[in-house]
């Protein structure tokens, strides 16, 4: 059996052909397209399958944003998906779409051990656990135990409240309250989330962005010039702008920790995570996870990882697509 999976997330769409018969599915083909390039995921599907030479058995798409009785409205796209289209464009009977953070849980069971970095050793033990991921968005899903195994479930909770702690970050909370009225966590912890966290250094400092700092933005976007003008040290307000990035990431990963009562393991996915790897093994993230009052001791032994592997929800989508097939 064939299964199309789809990442479909803000900045890109990953598509791949996968064989799920193991828990390590078979990546057969995969290709990424710019999803602000086209008007719909109908299609970029549409122009994948034209690649193709058969049709696979079923489709799973995990998609940034909440999935409602097989419909999206995605958070960071124009888009509207429904599995209901999908089915009647392209004749497909099984069709399946779920949060991408779900898909990421899923795909977290057919992992290795070289494809996640231990930041938290933790105790190991069977439990409930956590996966949140900052990219475009900022993804969150729990992954509850049910006796046997961690089943994922999708939630929202990267647009709750952001909750600043002292003068620096209220200022900045109240500096984004007058840009988007409601400040949510997603707003500091994503990728636009760090430029925003820039900007408004350098307009406290009444600074100016470099001019080579633009240039590199202009090239591979202002996220990635800011982190690598960080971890060069090249550039005083961008290593301020990572320093707070990482500590509200922390926070707020054990935020999720304590409210899913993460005791079998908290994952960092997505795409910033592994770039800024090295900066993550410095102990101010698990700092900030561990530093929750009288709950510190229960953090401290939740194990923390970073995800590697960036096919993970596509492995996910394939599983997941698997156990429904298998069920029905």
């Amino acid at each position: 059996m064939q299964i199309l999976t789809g990442d479909v997330g803000g900045t890109k769409t990953r598509l791949a052909v996968i064989d799920p018969a193991s828990d390590r599915p078979a990546i057969l083909r995969d290709l990424v397209f710019d999803s602000c390039r086209y008007a719909s995921l109908n299609d970029v599907l549409a122009a994948f399958l034209a690649r193709l030479e058969t049709m696979p058995a079923a489709v799973c798409l995990g998609v940034a944003g909440p999935v409602d009785d097989g419909r999206c409205t995605t958070t960071n796209l124009p888009w509207v998906i429904d599995a209901g289209r999908i089915r009647d464009e392209f004749g497909q009977r099984e069709v399946f779409l779920l949060n991408d953070l779900e898909a990421i849980g899923w795909g977290i069971q057919g992992l290795a051990e070289s494809d996640c970095w231990t930041l938290n050793a933790g105790v190991v033990r069977n439990g409930n656990g956590a996966v949140i991921a900052a990219g475009t968005g900022l993804g969150q899903a729990g992954l509850y135990w049910d006796g046997r195994r961690q089943v994922p479930f999708a939630c929202e909770g990267g647009h709750a409240d952001f909750a600043p702690a002292g003068g620096l970050e209220t200022e900045l909370c109240q500096w984004l309250a007058g840009q988007y009225g409601h400040v949510s966590w997603e707003r500091l912890v994503s990728g636009p989330g760090l430029e925003n966290i820039y900007r408004f250094l350098l307009q406290r400092q009444r600074a100016r962005m470099p001019g080579w700092l633009e240039e590199q933005a202009r090239d591979g976007g202002l996220a990635a010039a800011i982190s690598a003008a960080a971890m060069s040290g090249e550039d005083v307000p961008s290593t301020e702008a990572l320093d707070l990035f990482v500590g509200l990431y922390g926070r707020e990963a054990g935020n999720l920790a304590l409210k899913m009562l993460a005791t079998g393991g908290v994952y960092l996915a997505g795409g910033i995570a592994p770039k800024l790897l090295e900066r993550l093994k410095q102990a101010d993230f698990i700092r900030a996870f561990c530093a929750k009052g009288r709950m510190t001791a229960l953090l401290q032994a939740m194990p923390v990882r970073v995800v590697l592997e960036d096919r993970v929800a596509l492995f996910g989508a394939a599983l997941y697509a698997r156990d429904r097939i298998d069920r029905s």
